[in-house]
Protein backbone atom coordinates (compact mmCIF):
# COMPACT_ATOMS: atom_id res chain seq x y z
CA UNK A 1 0.00 0.00 0.00
CA UNK A 2 1.16 3.97 -0.17
CA UNK A 3 1.76 6.08 2.60
CA UNK A 4 -1.83 7.24 2.36
CA UNK A 5 -3.38 4.21 1.91
CA UNK A 6 -1.57 2.73 4.83
CA UNK A 7 -2.09 5.58 6.90
CA UNK A 8 -6.11 5.24 6.69
CA UNK A 9 -5.95 1.64 7.26
CA UNK A 10 -3.74 2.63 10.58
CA UNK A 11 -6.20 5.21 11.60
CA UNK A 12 -9.61 2.88 10.63
CA UNK A 13 -8.27 -0.28 12.48
CA UNK A 14 -6.84 2.12 15.88
CA UNK A 15 -9.97 4.57 15.61
CA UNK A 16 -7.37 7.54 15.96
CA UNK A 17 -4.30 7.49 17.65
CA UNK A 18 -4.38 8.58 21.49
CA UNK A 19 -6.40 7.51 24.10
CA UNK A 20 -6.32 8.05 27.87
CA UNK A 21 -5.74 5.81 30.31
CA UNK A 22 -5.94 6.17 34.60
CA UNK A 23 -2.86 6.14 36.14
CA UNK A 24 -4.57 4.32 38.97
CA UNK A 25 -5.99 0.34 38.97
CA UNK A 26 -9.34 0.43 39.98
CA UNK A 27 -10.14 -3.16 41.50
CA UNK A 28 -11.88 -2.69 44.43
CA UNK A 29 -14.69 -0.66 46.43
CA UNK A 30 -11.41 0.87 48.35
CA UNK A 31 -9.88 1.81 44.82
CA UNK A 32 -13.26 3.37 43.71
CA UNK A 33 -13.30 5.10 46.74
CA UNK A 34 -9.85 7.02 46.53
CA UNK A 35 -9.73 7.64 42.97
CA UNK A 36 -13.28 9.05 42.97
CA UNK A 37 -16.22 9.67 45.73
CA UNK A 38 -15.79 10.15 48.58
CA UNK A 39 -12.24 10.48 48.91
CA UNK A 40 -11.84 13.36 46.43
CA UNK A 41 -13.81 15.32 48.00
CA UNK A 42 -10.90 15.95 49.98
CA UNK A 43 -8.71 16.84 47.29
CA UNK A 44 -10.79 19.02 45.22
CA UNK A 45 -11.37 21.31 49.34
CA UNK A 46 -7.97 21.70 49.19
CA UNK A 47 -7.61 22.84 45.89
CA UNK A 48 -10.42 25.58 46.58
CA UNK A 49 -8.78 26.53 49.70
CA UNK A 50 -5.69 26.98 47.58
CA UNK A 51 -5.95 27.06 43.75
CA UNK A 52 -2.02 26.21 43.75
CA UNK A 53 -2.71 22.92 44.91
CA UNK A 54 -4.11 22.19 41.34
CA UNK A 55 -0.39 22.06 40.46
CA UNK A 56 0.53 19.28 42.54
CA UNK A 57 -2.80 16.94 42.86
CA UNK A 58 -4.16 17.01 39.45
CA UNK A 59 -2.56 16.33 35.95
CA UNK A 60 -2.59 20.19 34.87
CA UNK A 61 1.07 20.55 35.20
CA UNK A 62 1.87 17.89 32.67
CA UNK A 63 -1.14 18.84 30.41
CA UNK A 64 -1.14 20.92 26.98
CA UNK A 65 -4.27 21.88 24.92
CA UNK A 66 -3.65 21.57 20.98
CA UNK A 67 -6.10 23.62 19.71
CA UNK A 68 -6.65 24.00 16.14
CA UNK A 69 -9.59 25.56 14.16
CA UNK A 70 -8.73 23.78 10.75
CA UNK A 71 -7.85 27.03 8.48
CA UNK A 72 -4.69 26.42 7.99
CA UNK A 73 -3.88 22.88 8.13
CA UNK A 74 -0.24 22.00 6.85
CA UNK A 75 -0.41 20.83 2.88
CA UNK A 76 -4.20 21.05 3.02
CA UNK A 77 -5.22 24.75 4.29
CA UNK A 78 -8.86 25.79 5.17
CA UNK A 79 -9.79 22.10 5.66
CA UNK A 80 -12.17 22.82 8.93
CA UNK A 81 -12.15 21.51 12.59
CA UNK A 82 -13.58 18.06 11.76
CA UNK A 83 -10.93 16.71 9.40
CA UNK A 84 -8.02 18.84 11.52
CA UNK A 85 -8.76 16.29 14.25
CA UNK A 86 -6.25 13.56 13.04
CA UNK A 87 -3.72 15.95 12.37
CA UNK A 88 -4.20 17.48 16.47
CA UNK A 89 -4.07 13.76 17.26
CA UNK A 90 -1.13 13.03 15.69
CA UNK A 91 0.38 16.52 17.45
CA UNK A 92 -0.45 15.33 20.92
CA UNK A 93 1.17 11.38 19.98
CA UNK A 94 4.36 13.21 19.26
CA UNK A 95 3.92 14.88 22.56
CA UNK A 96 3.45 12.01 24.43
CA UNK A 97 6.43 10.01 22.42
CA UNK A 98 9.19 13.24 22.51
CA UNK A 99 8.26 15.06 25.60
CA UNK A 100 5.97 12.47 27.97
CA UNK A 101 2.94 15.33 28.11
CA UNK A 102 0.02 14.53 28.08
CA UNK A 103 -1.83 16.54 25.30
CA UNK A 104 -5.53 17.27 24.21
CA UNK A 105 -6.54 17.58 21.07
CA UNK A 106 -9.42 20.04 20.66
CA UNK A 107 -10.68 21.55 17.64
CA UNK A 108 -13.31 24.10 18.01
CA UNK A 109 -15.65 25.30 15.20
CA UNK A 110 -15.76 28.95 15.74
CA UNK A 111 -13.44 31.52 13.39
CA UNK A 112 -13.80 35.05 14.96
CA UNK A 113 -10.58 36.76 17.11
CA UNK A 114 -12.75 37.33 20.07
CA UNK A 115 -14.39 33.94 19.65
CA UNK A 116 -11.63 31.72 19.77
CA UNK A 117 -9.36 34.16 22.98
CA UNK A 118 -12.89 33.36 24.87
CA UNK A 119 -13.15 29.51 23.92
CA UNK A 120 -9.17 29.38 25.32
CA UNK A 121 -9.62 31.49 28.04
CA UNK A 122 -12.44 29.45 29.18
CA UNK A 123 -10.27 25.46 28.55
CA UNK A 124 -7.36 27.46 30.00
CA UNK A 125 -8.32 25.86 33.92
CA UNK A 126 -7.20 22.38 32.93
CA UNK A 127 -4.52 22.62 31.02
CA UNK A 128 -0.89 23.75 32.14
CA UNK A 129 0.27 25.62 28.67
CA UNK A 130 -1.62 25.78 25.18
CA UNK A 131 -0.18 25.04 22.03
CA UNK A 132 -1.95 27.20 18.97
CA UNK A 133 -2.19 25.05 15.67
CA UNK A 134 -2.83 25.43 11.81
CA UNK A 135 -4.94 28.73 12.75
CA UNK A 136 -4.65 31.33 9.57
CA UNK A 137 -3.08 34.60 9.22
CA UNK A 138 -2.78 37.13 9.95
CA UNK A 139 -5.78 36.36 13.24
CA UNK A 140 -3.13 34.39 14.23
CA UNK A 141 -0.95 36.99 15.44
CA UNK A 142 -3.76 38.84 17.46
CA UNK A 143 -5.25 35.44 18.64
CA UNK A 144 -1.92 34.40 20.59
CA UNK A 145 -1.14 37.99 21.69
CA UNK A 146 -4.25 38.23 23.37
CA UNK A 147 -3.91 35.04 24.88
CA UNK A 148 -0.98 35.50 26.14
CA UNK A 149 -1.91 39.19 27.60
CA UNK A 150 -5.05 37.44 29.20
CA UNK A 151 -3.64 33.81 30.36
CA UNK A 152 -1.01 33.02 33.17
CA UNK A 153 -0.04 29.57 31.67
CA UNK A 154 2.49 29.86 28.28
CA UNK A 155 0.55 30.19 25.25
CA UNK A 156 2.44 29.35 21.30
CA UNK A 157 1.74 29.05 18.08
CA UNK A 158 3.73 26.51 17.16
CA UNK A 159 3.58 27.33 13.43
CA UNK A 160 5.44 30.17 14.20
CA UNK A 161 7.64 29.64 16.94
CA UNK A 162 8.17 26.36 16.92
CA UNK A 163 9.25 26.55 12.67
CA UNK A 164 11.44 29.46 14.31
CA UNK A 165 13.40 27.81 16.30
CA UNK A 166 14.03 24.78 14.42
CA UNK A 167 15.10 26.96 11.18
CA UNK A 168 17.15 28.81 13.01
CA UNK A 169 18.93 26.01 14.81
CA UNK A 170 18.98 24.62 11.10
CA UNK A 171 20.96 28.54 9.53
CA UNK A 172 23.37 27.99 13.08
CA UNK A 173 24.63 25.42 11.71
CA UNK A 174 24.52 25.35 7.97
CA UNK A 175 26.67 28.69 8.43
CA UNK A 176 28.99 26.68 10.57
CA UNK A 177 29.27 24.01 8.00
CA UNK A 178 29.87 27.25 4.96
CA UNK A 179 32.36 29.03 7.25
CA UNK A 180 30.32 32.16 7.53
CA UNK A 181 28.88 34.32 9.86
CA UNK A 182 25.37 34.27 10.39
CA UNK A 183 25.90 38.16 11.65
CA UNK A 184 27.16 38.99 7.73
CA UNK A 185 24.99 37.15 5.79
CA UNK A 186 22.12 38.45 3.11
CA UNK A 187 18.75 36.52 3.83
CA UNK A 188 15.61 36.42 2.10
CA UNK A 189 12.56 35.20 3.55
CA UNK A 190 10.15 33.79 1.12
CA UNK A 191 6.62 33.96 2.44
CA UNK A 192 5.29 35.84 5.34
CA UNK A 193 2.62 34.24 6.95
CA UNK A 194 2.82 32.76 10.63
CA UNK A 195 5.63 30.58 10.14
CA UNK A 196 7.67 33.51 7.97
CA UNK A 197 7.16 36.21 10.18
CA UNK A 198 8.09 34.22 12.98
CA UNK A 199 11.36 33.16 11.33
CA UNK A 200 12.44 37.10 10.48
CA UNK A 201 11.84 38.38 14.08
CA UNK A 202 13.68 35.01 15.39
CA UNK A 203 17.07 35.51 13.06
CA UNK A 204 16.84 39.39 13.75
CA UNK A 205 17.07 38.71 17.74
CA UNK A 206 20.07 36.00 16.47
CA UNK A 207 21.55 38.16 14.22
CA UNK A 208 21.02 41.86 14.90
CA UNK A 209 23.38 43.36 12.01
CA UNK A 210 21.89 40.36 8.97
CA UNK A 211 20.77 41.72 6.11
CA UNK A 212 17.10 40.14 5.40
CA UNK A 213 14.32 40.69 3.02
CA UNK A 214 11.07 39.30 3.05
CA UNK A 215 8.84 38.71 0.30
CA UNK A 216 4.88 37.86 -0.51
CA UNK A 217 3.09 36.72 -3.20
CA UNK A 218 3.67 40.41 -4.25
CA UNK A 219 7.50 40.73 -4.21
CA UNK A 220 9.56 42.34 -1.44
CA UNK A 221 8.10 43.80 1.62
CA UNK A 222 8.89 47.28 1.13
CA UNK A 223 7.80 50.34 2.55
CA UNK A 224 6.81 52.15 -0.72
CA UNK A 225 4.13 49.46 -0.98
CA UNK A 226 0.56 50.53 -0.16
CA UNK A 227 -1.17 47.22 0.14
CA UNK A 228 0.72 45.84 3.48
CA UNK A 229 -1.15 44.21 6.23
CA UNK A 230 -0.63 45.96 10.01
CA UNK A 231 2.00 42.78 10.55
CA UNK A 232 4.06 43.28 7.62
CA UNK A 233 4.23 46.69 8.66
CA UNK A 234 5.53 46.31 12.10
CA UNK A 235 8.40 44.08 10.64
CA UNK A 236 10.11 47.18 8.48
CA UNK A 237 8.54 49.71 11.36
CA UNK A 238 10.98 47.14 13.89
CA UNK A 239 13.98 46.92 12.00
CA UNK A 240 13.31 42.98 11.20
CA UNK A 241 13.64 43.71 7.85
CA UNK A 242 15.03 46.06 5.18
CA UNK A 243 12.51 47.36 3.31
CA UNK A 244 14.16 50.21 2.16
CA UNK A 245 13.77 48.46 -1.93
CA UNK A 246 10.98 47.01 -3.62
CA UNK A 247 11.24 44.74 -6.37
CA UNK A 248 10.08 40.73 -7.17
CA UNK A 249 11.27 37.54 -5.40
CA UNK A 250 14.25 36.95 -8.33
CA UNK A 251 15.06 40.58 -7.40
CA UNK A 252 15.66 39.99 -3.71
CA UNK A 253 17.84 36.93 -4.20
CA UNK A 254 20.53 39.16 -6.12
CA UNK A 255 23.29 39.13 -3.45
CA UNK A 256 21.78 36.74 -0.92
CA UNK A 257 23.62 34.03 1.16
CA UNK A 258 20.84 32.73 2.62
CA UNK A 259 16.67 31.53 0.56
CA UNK A 260 14.37 30.25 2.93
CA UNK A 261 11.00 29.36 1.84
CA UNK A 262 7.79 29.05 3.25
CA UNK A 263 5.64 29.51 0.50
CA UNK A 264 4.77 27.43 -2.27
CA UNK A 265 5.74 24.41 -4.02
CA UNK A 266 7.95 25.18 -7.63
CA UNK A 267 8.78 28.43 -7.25
CA UNK A 268 12.45 28.87 -7.57
CA UNK A 269 14.28 27.83 -10.24
CA UNK A 270 17.25 26.81 -10.91
CA UNK A 271 18.23 30.18 -12.43
CA UNK A 272 17.01 31.82 -9.57
CA UNK A 273 19.99 30.25 -7.24
CA UNK A 274 22.29 30.92 -9.94
CA UNK A 275 21.47 34.56 -9.18
CA UNK A 276 22.26 34.36 -5.48
CA UNK A 277 25.86 34.38 -4.46
CA UNK A 278 28.08 31.59 -4.85
CA UNK A 279 27.24 28.27 -2.53
CA UNK A 280 24.03 29.46 -1.03
CA UNK A 281 21.86 28.26 1.36
CA UNK A 282 18.76 27.04 0.86
CA UNK A 283 16.02 26.15 2.85
CA UNK A 284 13.29 24.91 0.75
CA UNK A 285 10.44 24.28 3.21
CA UNK A 286 6.87 24.31 1.40
CA UNK A 287 5.22 20.68 1.87
CA UNK A 288 4.34 18.12 0.34
CA UNK A 289 6.30 19.86 -2.54
CA UNK A 290 8.98 22.32 -2.11
CA UNK A 291 9.90 26.12 -3.29
CA UNK A 292 12.68 23.94 -5.63
CA UNK A 293 14.01 19.98 -5.24
CA UNK A 294 16.83 19.46 -4.04
CA UNK A 295 18.83 17.85 -6.87
CA UNK A 296 18.18 21.28 -9.02
CA UNK A 297 19.17 23.30 -6.06
CA UNK A 298 22.34 21.58 -6.35
CA UNK A 299 22.91 21.26 -9.62
CA UNK A 300 22.15 25.17 -9.81
CA UNK A 301 25.05 25.72 -7.16
CA UNK A 302 23.65 25.61 -3.78
CA UNK A 303 25.93 24.28 -1.18
CA UNK A 304 23.32 23.11 1.84
CA UNK A 305 19.82 22.48 0.77
CA UNK A 306 17.09 21.40 3.50
CA UNK A 307 13.23 20.67 3.18
CA UNK A 308 10.32 19.87 5.45
CA UNK A 309 10.02 16.37 3.81
CA UNK A 310 11.14 13.34 5.88
CA UNK A 311 12.03 11.43 2.68
CA UNK A 312 14.96 13.83 2.02
CA UNK A 313 18.02 14.79 4.39
CA UNK A 314 18.21 17.97 6.20
CA UNK A 315 14.39 17.75 7.35
CA UNK A 316 13.48 20.65 9.30
CA UNK A 317 10.46 19.29 11.21
CA UNK A 318 8.49 20.84 14.16
CA UNK A 319 8.70 18.12 16.37
CA UNK A 320 12.60 18.85 16.54
CA UNK A 321 11.53 21.78 19.44
CA UNK A 322 8.10 21.97 20.07
CA UNK A 323 7.92 18.79 22.51
CA UNK A 324 11.09 20.16 24.60
CA UNK A 325 10.13 23.92 24.73
CA UNK A 326 6.97 22.57 26.44
CA UNK A 327 8.04 20.13 28.55
CA UNK A 328 10.72 22.99 29.60
CA UNK A 329 8.29 25.33 30.32
CA UNK A 330 5.72 23.12 32.49
CA UNK A 331 8.89 21.81 34.70
CA UNK A 332 9.71 25.10 35.43
CA UNK A 333 6.21 26.16 35.91
CA UNK A 334 6.77 29.38 33.75
CA UNK A 335 4.08 31.90 32.74
CA UNK A 336 5.45 32.49 29.27
CA UNK A 337 7.42 31.58 26.34
CA UNK A 338 9.50 34.39 25.81
CA UNK A 339 11.80 35.43 23.21
CA UNK A 340 15.26 34.16 25.06
CA UNK A 341 13.45 30.69 25.67
CA UNK A 342 12.98 30.49 22.13
CA UNK A 343 16.89 31.37 21.10
CA UNK A 344 18.26 28.95 23.98
CA UNK A 345 16.06 26.24 22.61
CA UNK A 346 17.88 27.16 18.92
CA UNK A 347 21.19 27.25 20.15
CA UNK A 348 20.82 23.97 22.18
CA UNK A 349 19.48 22.34 19.15
CA UNK A 350 22.09 23.81 17.01
CA UNK A 351 24.71 22.11 19.18
CA UNK A 352 23.20 18.59 19.65
CA UNK A 353 25.51 18.28 15.96
CA UNK A 354 28.98 18.80 16.53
Amino acid sequence: MSTEDESLELHKRLRGKIRIESKVPIQDRRDLSLVYTPGVGAVSSAIAADPALAWQLTGRGNTVAVISDGSAVLGLGDIGPAAALPVMEGKCALFKEFAAIDAVPIVIGVRAVEDIVAVVKALAPSFGAINLEDISAPRCFEIEERLKQELDIPVMHDDQHGTAVVVLAGLLNAAAVAGRDLADMSITVNGVGAAGTAIVRLIRSAAPSARIRAVDSRGIIAEARADLSPEKLRLIADGSIDGSEGGSLQDSLYGSDVCIGVSKGNLLSGEDIARMNPSPIIFALANPVPEIMPDKALAAGAMIVATGRSDFPNQINNVLAYPGIFRGVLDIRAGAITEEMKLAAARALAGVVR
